[in-house]
């Protein structure tokens, strides 16, 4: 039986993981190209609708023939739907077995489809789906399709998907080990940048050197002004809660239109017209409206009513089950509500319009912070976005702040919820019970097994202890082997129970019954 992974196997793995990164660069960078053109183009049609009868006509049955087509293609791959997170999260966990083929050319037509025409939906979520099929498509035609080295090119090619979807590569990885792979193993993260770093340098001469959210600002935030931060965290909070309480709601009222689920689609793609017509400058994922918030100037009434059009229409949008993500739409409305706050408090003689920008910036990841649950990610992702170091502190505290509430709401993070709703796949559960699987499951400061002897540590039944990893060092365990923080257990399972095996190993180390 064979534990651990040679130098050999490393460097092989890392090697696959820049050729993941190439295509899904390449790929992604078509994707987010084609999205880019169809807006500009549907916004020219729907201004042109105005005063154009026949045209208005035309987009509305174009609208429900994209409806239509895209409905098909979710019934003959309902896992294209939405942003493909969840559906990755559960592949990486032993959950479901998707087939990459299927889902690449499906969840590239039907993306590009859906988010094309103006939809509040991002681009990120579906990219980072289409590189983990990349990579599960290398892995299958270099013959590592098979338990861990399959799961770390699923895992690396995600994060090329959200690097080259966001010119992010450190954000890329740090995504996939902080909220898709929830393990920060060495060989998951050096495979996970390699093909970031490389799905960047495409994405980077495609598009150029300039960062994708490039905010203006004029001056850093004062250490005086930043009571400002602890307040607009609470807020982002509670919007934050709320955000995750509608969106896990849309599916039951979708139900309620008594539309078969496939085509549910049909309402946000038609309802794009008039809204397209009224302000086509507002629609699509937002990145075009988050560099432009400061311009819009100081009126109040204008950005309470961006912020209802953007939340009520995002919802509707992603609860229809379309393929598209949240990630856009999420730092949308969180720079959105940092305008507002810095408007209010402007009005109130308590900050600077000057600070606007800067609220802007740290709004966007302290909204995605809370409601991913993925601090670090946000933090990361929107410094790389903007192309400034220079607010990773304001960023911490306010991104800090909106965890914090949105975990004393009980909040979960956003894709584990989404997760959890996924139809999952018994029939693939059952089919690979006959094989074994590795896991590797890390131990943290204060676990309830760290300083105790394997022989004293009450595992679950029908798992192997096979390895103990403490940094680099390979311990081979027995009953007298000590646990400690920081280490590393290797199990062999049952591979349709690992991921019922891996909860319960999770549940005991954080002394939970």
């Amino acid at each position: 039986m064979k534990i651990a992974i040679t130098d050999n196997e490393k460097l092989k793995l890392t090697l696959e993981g820049v050729l993941v990164g190439v295509i899904s660069g390449i790929v992604v960078s078509m994707f987010r190209w084609s999205i880019g053109q169809s807006l500009k183009v549907f916004q020219g049609l729907y201004v042109t609708a105005r005063s154009n009868l026949s045209l208005l006509i035309g987009l509305l049955i174009a609208m429900i023939v994209v409806a239509i087509f895209v409905g098909y293609l979710l019934k003959k791959e309902p896992n294209i739907s939405g942003s493909g997170i969840p559906q990755v999260e559960a592949q990486l966990g032993g959950e479901m077995h998707l087939k990459w083929w299927s889902i690449l050319w499906r969840k590239f037509v039907g993306g590009i489809l859906s988010i094309g025409p103006g939809l509040f939906l991002g681009r990120e979520g579906p990219s980072i789906q289409l590189g983990s099929a990349i990579g599960q498509g290398v892995g299958e035609l270099t013959h590592d399709n098979r338990g861990v080295n399959q799961r770390v090119l699923i895992a690396s090619g995600a994060a090329a998907g959200l690097a080259a979807a966001f010119s992010a590569p450190i954000a890329g990885a740090m995504f996939v080990l902080e909220e898709v792979y929830h393990n920060f193993s060495p060989l998951v993260w050096v495979t996970s940048l390699a093909s970031a770093v490389s799905a960047n340098v495409i994405s980077l001469y495609v598009f150029g050197l300039q960062p994708v959210l490039q905010v203006p600002y004029q001056y850093s935030l004062p250490i005086k002004y930043y009571w400002h931060l602890v307040i607009l965290g609470i807020i982002l909070g509670l919007m934050g809660r709320l955000y995750q309480i509608v969106l896990l709601a849309m599916p039951s009222i979708y139900e309620k239109t008594r539309l078969p689920r496939f085509i549910h689609g049909i309402i946000p793609l038609i309802l794009i017209i008039p809204i397209g017509m009224a302000v086509p400058q507002f629609i699509g994922g937002g990145n075009g409206i988050i560099i432009n918030l400061d311009k819009y100037g100081t009126s109040l009434l204008l950005l309470l009513g961006l912020l209802i059009l953007r939340f009520v229409y995002s919802m509707i949008s992603y609860g229809s089950g379309l393929p598209g993500g949240i990630f856009l739409p999420i730092l949308n409305l969180g720079a959105i509500i940092g305008a507002i706050y810095a408007v209010v408090m402007n009005q109130l003689g308590l900050l600077p319009i000057a600070f606007e920008s800067n609220l802007i910036i740290f709004a966007m990841a302290g909204y995605f912070a809370c409601i991913g649950k993925a601090p670090f990610t946000a933090i990361i992702l929107v410094t790389e976005m903007v192309g400034s170091l220079k607010h990773l502190m304001p960023l911490a505290v306010l991104s800090l702040v909106a965890y914090i509430v949105v975990d004393l709401l009980n909040g979960a993070p956003i894709y584990e919820s989404l997760k959890e709703r996924l139809n999952l796949n018994s029939d693939y559960l059952n089919r690979v019970s006959k094989f074994t699987d590795r896991l590797e499951v890390p131990i943290y400061e204060g676990s309830s097994i760290d300083g105790k002897y394997i022989r004293d540590i009450p595992f679950p039944k029908d798992i192997l202890v096979v390895g103990v990893y403490r940094g680099e060092r390979q311990l081979i365990p027995n009953g007298d082997t000590l646990i400690k923080a920081g280490d590393r257990i290797v199990v062999m399972v049952n591979a349709g129970q690992r991921a019922k095996i891996s909860r319960k190993l999770k549940n005991m180390i954080n002394g939970i019954n």
